[in-house]
């Protein structure tokens, strides 16, 4: 079981929908962020993409001297990229982070945001330039391993003639690809192209039905394929903490921003913001009875928050309960967040990570530590160690 942090590029606060409790999300900020998650044993970081975030290239190499472990999640995207710069940006970030990198392939789902950026691409047409685009990359890097290895493609979107990349990552054959989508058309591209897919937090009967479609579409193409998943996640000591928490999260959102975010995300053509938006019925009612749509399972970020829109709620033994049900069905990636993200990093590490199959890689929760853990009883004694693991 592998679990990530995010880094939060688009704003940070402790309440959604205002900028009440709202920090700066600058360099030092995202030092800590990182720099905690690389401490208390994350696998990674996922940085998202977007007209909404800061550029996630540049924000991934700011941080490489900043952690020494931590993986990176950065997104290229078919249309904004071309596949042979993407080569070079994805080799060049592998060599100098010592092979941190994973590549998020991300199509877009915002029409108005593509347009925004020069892409006027239908959806459709938006996954025939993905799958044209990987291809040509992944042959790029793979011929980099070799003495020689020039590449032509010529595409319906996209063409390539000598396209060579001089000097190759270090891992090989290519950074794994991950990459999310909920259409028939991005199964498709996940079974044919990619390493990991990647679903938002649904239900899990929903996300049991889309790892058996990708798995069936992977099968037929002779490929297997890794599957992960994005959530939120609010946990506490106790139960009634934990949803708590979830209610002072969106207790300043109104029924105006509300509806102002629903009819932005309603005119996306993406089928996973779709689902998202369908769990709380457009946000009407915002008590936990409604919000809560399957156990555990919250919907509340996702009234005014794209894309994950949802967030497990619980105690620590309940939300290490839900995960281990998720990686049960064929999860081993788990991409969490929760509000504000420094102090939620430790939290969650705190109080989960001594209660799943997996250990945090500095046993932050209950190993040995070369220096003090925990405050001295007295000036006199060592703190008593009272984590129970599983």
């Amino acid at each position: 079981m592998q679990i990530f942090w995010f880094l939060p590029t688009h704003g940070d606060s402790r309440y959604l929908g205002t900028s009440e409790g709202a920090r700066a999300v600058d360099l030092p900020y995202l030092q800590q962020i990182a720099g905690a998650a690389d401490h208390l044993g994350y696998e990674g970081v996922l940085i998202p993409t977007g007209r909404s975030c800061e550029d996630p290239w540049v924000i991934a190499s700011s941080l490489i001297g900043a952690t020494k472990k931590l993986k990176f999640l950065v997104a290229v995207r078919p249309g904004l990229h071309q596949p042979s710069l993407a080569a070079r940006m994805v080799a060049t970030f592998d060599r100098l982070s010592g092979g941190r990198l994973l590549v998020n392939l991300v199509t877009g789902g915002d029409q108005a945001e593509l347009e925004g950026d020069g892409v006027y691409l239908d959806h459709a047409a938006r996954y025939e330039q993905s799958a044209e685009f990987i291809r040509i990359w992944r042959e790029i890097i793979a011929r980099s391993h070799e003495t020689t290895g020039t590449y032509d493609y010529e595409g319906k979107h996209l063409s390539v003639k000598g396209a060579r990349l001089l000097f190759p990552p270090v891992q090989k054959p290519y950074p794994p690809v991950w990459f999310g989508g909920s259409s028939a058309a991005a199964h498709d591209l996940a079974a044919e192209q990619v390493d990991a897919y990647l679903t938002w937090g649904e239900p899990p009967a929903e996300v049991s039905k889309k790892i058996a479609d990708v798995r069936a579409r992977a099968e037929r193409q002779g490929r297997s394929v890794q599957f992960g998943i994005r959530l939120h996640v609010i946990v506490r000591e106790t139960e009634d903490a934990a949803w708590k928490a979830a209610e002072e999260l969106i207790s300043r959102v109104d029924d105006e921003t509300v509806a102002r975010a629903q009819a932005a995300f309603a005119r996306m053509d993406s089928e996973g913001q779709r689902r998202m938006a369908a769990l709380h019925a457009g946000g009407a009612k915002r008590g936990r009875a409604d919000l809560e749509i399957a156990p555990n399972l919250w919907a509340g970020v996702g009234l005014v928050r794209g894309g994950a829109g949802t967030a497990l709620v619980g105690d620590a033994k309940t939300v290490a309960a839900r995960i281990e049900e998720y990686a049960a069905l064929g999860i081993d990636k788990f991409i969490f967040s929760g509000y504000p993200h420094l102090e939620e990093a430790y939290r969650f590490a705190e109080l989960v990570f001594p209660l799943l199959s997996r250990k945090a890689k500095t046993q932050l929760a209950g190993g040995s530590l070369s220096g003090p853990f925990g405050e001295v009883v007295a000036n006199l004694d060592a703190p008593s160690r009272l984590v129970s693991q599983s």
